[in-house]
């Protein structure tokens, strides 16, 4: 299989060259060429896999001959044999007809260790086949840094720099990623918002003439297409439970980089029967305002009791946008020639999104008054962002005969101050093992919002250690 960039310039890629590409060169992300297409009744066949038998079945093709078949079970299992439940991915029925998918029981207790425990193990392989070492950078607004980390900490032919802005993530999840006392793994604390840490990612890609000699970036960032392709199994893992391919299923998604919910929606193109993809937000709510209003308009951050998802600038929107544009990527560049200006799709993009996508947004006083709520009526206990998919889906759901599931991306542990707003007296213990989190010592540097000095810093770092 190849993958061609959603810019339409950059030259196709094979399966492995495209994960340890990242950004295309002409500043796109990549996509397959085409996609694969499963039939109801190979749907139907899936029913009784396991999790990691799924995933091989969703995964394989995109992977050609880059890997054996041996090769990718083997990636597979590696990745999710440190996960504390053996669903792996479990359904909790927290309504009627309303489930929540727990995709917490990973490592670091957040949704992203399902893409990036695969990603890690998958850049292991192809890294010792090639006998390459690369330099990792990534930006994370709260749970992408530590499961990148763990991801790749063990890894032989690798240093990770992961940027968080300083001061603007959960105490937890700060510490998730500064006391990895590994020699390849550096933390920088950027002196800004998560926008500012993922542009200056994305510009380290465009010039990367301050790394060492015979050193290059790779994405861990969900621009690498590996991580929207693992993702993809959970929406074929949860609507087989429930029905799937005899029944539609939903899904409701916190989103702020618009990558989770793109996996949804390439689950619905490959052929699993989904009616509606929530979009939920919370206060930084251009997808909301782009899908209800055609207003893609940024505007200043804000800090909010859900910090994954304080994002403005949303890089797997593109993805979608491609499709939206009948994959032309010369007009996916001109509409995204200026990220700082308002966007407009035309009407014909916008009613191809709206005939899968809703959307709603969710304050902070609205996300606390639901955690209470939902603990209330079913002592299930939500973090702030399963709390605004869970709100989203209750406001804009199409039919209440269908299953919705909302996808909970993380341990409510990782966000005490939200919980605690709404639950004073409830006590949520870290799992066992982070009972120690607190005594671990951190490891970070903070830097200003400054392009040159992060290059220095990453150059003087690698340079000591080689």
């Amino acid at each position: 299989m190849k993958f061609v960039s959603t810019r339409g310039s950059a030259p196709s890629l094979s399966f492995a060259d495209t994960v340890l590409t990242g950004l295309a060169s002409d500043g796109g992300l990549y996509v397959p060429e085409t996609l694969p297409k499963f039939s109801r009744e190979e749907i139907a066949s899936m029913a009784g896999l396991d999790y990691e038998q799924l995933a091989f079945r969703i995964i394989q093709p995109f992977v050609g001959d880059d890997l054996s078949d041996e090769e990718l079970s083997g990636i597979i299992g590696r990745s999710y044999k440190h996960f504390r439940h053996k669903a792996i991915a479990p359904l909790v029925q927290t309504d009627t007809n309303e489930w929540v998918l727990e995709l917490f029981h990973g490592p670091t207790l957040a949704f992203k260790d399902f893409a990036l425990q695969f990603l890690g193990q998958l850049f292991d392989h192809l890294l010792k086949k090639r006998g390459e070492r690369v330099v990792v950078m990534g930006a994370t607004s709260g749970d992408t840094g530590s499961a990148a980390i763990e991801g790749c900490r063990h890894c032989d032919n690798i240093d990770i720099f992961i940027l968080h802005p300083h001061n603007r993530v959960s105490e937890v999840q700060r510490r998730q990623m500064t006391t990895v006392q590994s020699d390849n793994v550096f933390n920088i604390a950027l002196e800004g918002n998560f926008d500012d840490c993922q542009n200056m990612v994305k510009a380290s890609f465009a010039d990367q003439s301050f790394l060492p000699d015979g050193r290059r970036l790779v994405a861990v960032n969900s621009i690498n297409w590996a991580r929207i392709m693992a993702q993809i199994v959970y929406y074929f893992y949860a609507a087989l439970r429930l029905g799937a391919p005899d029944k539609t299923v939903n899904f409701s998604v916190p989103t702020g980089n618009f990558g989770d919910i793109f996996a949804g929606y390439l689950a619905r193109q490959m052929g699993l029967p989904i009616d509606q993809l929530i979009i939920a937000t919370n206060a930084n709510d251009i997808l909301h305002r782009c899908i209800s209003g055609n207003d893609h308009t940024p505007k200043p951050l804000v800090h909010s009791l859900s910090p994954s998802m304080d994002i403005m600038v949303s890089s797997n929107f593109e993805r979608l946008l491609f499709d939206l544009y009948g994959r032309d990527g010369a007009s996916v560049a001109e509409l995204l020639a200026d990220r700082s200006q308002p966007m407009h799709l035309s009407e014909s993009a916008l009613g191809k999104a709206r005939e899968v996508f809703s959307s709603s947004r969710v304050d902070d006083k609205r996300t606390v008054e639901v955690i209470g709520e939902t603990f209330s009526s079913c002592e299930y206990l939500l973090d702030p962002h399963t709390a605004i998919g869970v709100e989203a889906a209750r406001q804009v759901r199409h039919s209440t005969e269908q299953p919705m599931v909302c996808l909970s991306t993380a341990h409510p542990a990782k966000f005490p101050d939200a919980v605690a707003q709404a639950l004073p007296e409830k006590e949520i213990p870290l799992p066992s093992h982070m009972q120690d989190l607190w005594q671990r010592e951190e490891r970070f540097k903070v830097l200003p919002n400054n392009l040159s000095q992060v290059h220095d810093y990453m150059a003087t770092m690698l340079s000591e250690g080689s």
